[in-house]
């Protein structure tokens, strides 16, 4: 019991960091405390409101890999590094593809909302 309280106590701290040093992390807070009202509005039944609500914590989780890695490859080296600028770049683009799904599965759901599909 004590190991899940220092672990929860440890990931509050990571979420409580990344949400004072990570401007991108704040703004997946904002759309995920807009997301858990909208999905309501938007979906009809729980698996959808659950997918809504899901690829914005998924968004939010590959945010925090990224950060990770970026705070890590700046302790390792601060300076220029091509290979840890292209393992920067790749965490990048998993945010990249992480918004692109979030972006879709909204998109589809607005439009079966409102009968555009």
């Amino acid at each position: 019991m004590l190991r899940l309280l220092k672990a929860t106590l440890n990931s509050w701290n990571g979420l409580r960091a990344a949400a004072r040093s990570e401007e991108a992390f704040r703004q997946e807070l904002v759309a995920f405390i807009l997301a858990l009202p909208a999905a309501f509005l938007v979906a009809t039944d729980t698996w959808r409101r659950v997918m809504l609500i899901g690829v914005i914590v998924l968004l939010m989780i590959v945010e925090l890999l990224n950060t990770a890695v970026e705070k890590l490859s700046d302790h390792v080296t601060p300076h220029h590094h091509d290979a840890i600028g292209r393992v920067k770049d790749m965490a990048s683009a998993a945010v990249g593809l992480s918004l692109l799904l979030a972006g879709i599965v909204w998109l589809v759901a607005i439009a079966e909302r409102f009968g555009l599909i």
